[in-house]
């Protein structure tokens, strides 16, 4: 009877354990580069127009095929010199300088640019907990992958880290409450853009919730209900139309209505309506709009993380044995 059970764990464990992603998909090839004389409005235009190219997904009959590669490269940008890479500049760089009132028309992206920059020798790069350790040690989402010689291969993301990964069955068995953050920052609908950016830049984060006002008549008071989100490419988006922040107010540029997962949902859940609604993040919420949380592409990429995988089969174990 024993010997049934551990035969029985036995199958379960290997329903549970990836398959070996296919590290090379992971690599885009091709990212955006420029010069370092390049000028920063230029730059912001150039990821503006290959975040619009790259946002439309081929249609999928299932999650399985949200887990296909679709890189995008429009969330970074390398500064190369040749063969030499100099530096990175990301959509979080845009909203640090909008929040700090610099003036993109007159700089160059060498005098913006984050250098030196946290690579990983090609030949490092054997498996996905390689980028894990260095995305979650230098808190960065973008990782340059060079040759021997220090030349530039292509960029590592923690989007193109998802899209070669398979984690269905963790995916189904945790909820959006094991990974979401309730550490959201909301702002009301007559908040200014560049307030937004401020605040992301403040905090480092990538978007802020838009709440509205409203009555709680069996509370006896009022609460502040999610109707919309901005977020860091939206900012982006707006430089790159060279749109006057202080005056556009969050009602009038926030992605609305919002889909509102619940924490009970799982994580494959979350990662379905992720890809169909081609977003990297999902507003989670709860007791009526009291509660609120965020799940972003991040924190789906927590799942995968060495001790986080060994306590969920460790869970596993004690259940089916």
């Amino acid at each position: 009877m024993k010997q049934c059970s551990l035969d029985k764990s036995a199958m379960q464990l290997d329903d549970l354990l990836l398959s070996e992603p296919a590290i090379e998909a992971a690599i885009d090839y091709k990212p955006l580069t420029v010069t370092p004389t390049t000028l920063l409005v230029d730059v912001i235009t150039l990821m503006n127009q290959k975040r619009i190219h790259c946002c439309s997904l081929p249609s999928v009959n299932s999650p399985l095929d949200a887990l296909t590669v679709h890189p995008t490269g429009s969330s970074c940008v390398l500064v190369t010199q040749g063969t030499e890479l100099l530096g990175i500049f990301t959509e979080r760089d845009i909203v640090q300088l909008t929040a700090d009132g610099v003036d993109f028309g007159k700089m160059t992206i060498a005098e913006v640019m984050t250098q030196p920059v946290i690579t990983l020798e090609q030949a490092a790069f054997k498996d996905v907990f390689a980028a894990l350790f260095l995305f979650r040690r230098y808190r960065i989402r973008h990782l340059p992958i060079v040759g021997q010689k220090g030349e530039l291969i292509g960029v590592v993301s923690h989007q193109s880290i998802r899209s070669i990964l398979r984690p269905i069955h963790l995916l189904k068995f945790m909820r959006v409450a094991d990974v979401m953050s309730t550490q959201v920052i909301r702002a009301p609908m007559t908040a200014s853009v560049l307030s937004l950016a401020q605040v992301m830049a403040e905090f480092r984060i990538s978007c802020v919730v838009i709440t509205e006002e409203k009555p709680q008549l069996d509370l006896g008071q009022f609460v502040h209900i999610p109707v919309g989100i901005v977020t860091e490419q939206d900012i982006v988006q707006f430089q790159a139309m060279q749109v006057n922040l202080s005056e556009v107010l969050a009602q009038t540029v926030m992605s609305t209505p919002l889909f509102l997962l619940n924490p009970e949902d799982s994580l494959w859940t979350a990662l379905a309506q992720m890809q169909r609604r081609q977003t990297r993040r999902l507003v989670v919420s709860w007791d009526g709009g009291i509660g609120i949380g965020i799940v972003t592409q991040s924190s789906l990429l927590r799942v995968l993380d060495p001790v986080q995988m060994y306590g969920v089969i460790k869970t596993l174990q004690q259940t089916v044995g």
